[in-house]
């Protein structure tokens, strides 16, 4: 171990371990070789990037979170978190491949049985299928407890009836982790539960793509269930706690939005550094003018600070910590907060050229807008963290 000028153990707190900035090295390889030069195409054709899907898959990077015993590689949230950022760097819509994987199913890492997991589990780690999530209805976005989709028994199964608005990775994914309200009568937010659906379970359908300012490569759909017959084995923990898991959830997955904010700010950044350091005017090149260097300076200094925020919530994620839903929730707030600031700086800094999709500053600054909305509101994030520090 080494020591510092007294001879004490170096504390190495806020230097990431070596293996993790060496999976940097390789994610970013990646991202800049086979995902980049696709990014613009993607947005422009508002269609599934499957070349990034197949770059992830052969890299190990499409679901690292997934366990060892479930064949993945086992990453830890730190190490997820650094994929996705990466990878949002060049493309946010690539990002949403490995962070969907993990909200679709994390209620399986968190409370599924065993077998369920290996059933699941398995052919998402090895690249196969694809998994998304279904919690939000029109009219039950962050009142999650108002959902209207219900399961009720039959037999000894399911059957669910209703819908869900907003699943990124619609159509695409194979497997989709639904709630449902399966006791209409019981106590509100106690009366809900989590189930396995699969792609080809009769009954099951999407709506039309949405039309999106941002993310556009990844489909976003409706999902209906006409009398879909699930399985009881499909059921995911608890029956009845299905609205406690999907919390539980989120409080995880937030930090990989927040990753991805992350990545996004940084690539917009990298774009301006690089476009002011070329660009001259009145004779010079616009990165020797101070009031461009003071913008940059707070671009650079709320990104660092954001990326730290994230690192402190996944370590946090990973223990299980009692004050993941502050960080989780402040993390997610506070980095989409700084991708929005940072990529509408970044436009300003390429004036006319930023306004247009010669440069992909314009493309990230209509990404980073639903990095604010999705998995909670930052308004219901400033809920969230200001009900942790009242209790």
């Amino acid at each position: 171990m080494s020591t510092d000028r007294y001879g004490n153990p170096e504390f190495d707190a806020f230097r990431l371990p070596s293996d993790h900035e060496e999976l940097r090295e390789a994610v970013r390889a990646v991202a800049e070789a086979r995902i980049a030069p696709y990014a613009a195409e993607v947005d422009e054709q508002a269609r599934y990037p499957q070349e990034a899907h197949d770059a992830l898959v052969a890299a190990d990077f499409f679901a690292p979170h997934i366990p060892e015993e479930y064949g993945g590689v086992g990453a830890d949230a730190l190490a997820t978190c650094i994929v996705i950022e990466e990878v949002a760097r060049v493309d946010a819509s690539a990002s949403l491949i490995p962070a969907v994987n993990k909200l679709g199913t994390m209620p399986l890492v968190l409370a599924g049985e065993e077998e369920l997991k290996k059933r699941y589990l398995t052919p998402v780690a090895a690249g196969l299928s694809t998994f998304s999530y279904g919690l939000s209805e029109r009219e039950a976005g962050s009142d999650t407890a108002a959902m209207k989709t219900r399961a009720r028994p039959d037999g000894d199964g399911w059957v669910l009836n209703g819908q869900k608005s907003w699943i990124t990775n619609a159509g695409v994914s194979d497997y989709y982790t639904v709630l449902a309200v399966t006791d209409p009568d019981g106590r509100r937010g106690a009366n809900v539960t989590a189930f396995v659906v699969e792609k080809s379970d009769e009954g099951f359908t999407f709506g039309e793509r949405e039309h999106k300012l941002g993310i556009k490569g990844s489909p976003t759909r409706e999902l209906y269930f006409d009398a879909v017959r699930i399985p009881g084995d499909r059921v995911v923990g608890t029956v009845g706690e299905g609205l406690k898991l999907a919390l539980a959830t989120l409080d995880h997955t937030r930090v990989t939005i927040g990753a991805q904010a992350v990545g996004i700010a940084q690539g917009a950044l990298d774009h301006a550094v690089a476009y002011v350091k070329e660009r001259k005017q009145f004779g010079k090149h616009i990165a020797e003018f101070q009031g461009v260097q003071f913008m940059l300076a707070d671009m650079a200094m709320a990104v660092e600070a954001a990326r730290q925020l994230v690192y402190a919530a996944a370590a946090k994620s990973e223990r299980g910590d009692s004050d993941l839903p502050f960080f989780g929730a402040a993390a997610k707030c506070y980095a989409s907060d700084v991708a929005m600031q940072v990529t509408t700086d970044a436009v300003q800094l390429f004036g006319g050229a930023g306004y247009v999709r010669d440069f992909p500053v314009e493309r990230m600054m209509r990404d980073a807008k639903i990095t604010q909305i999705y998995e909670g509101t930052n308004q219901i994030q400033r809920l969230v963290m200001a009900r942790q520090l009242l209790r």
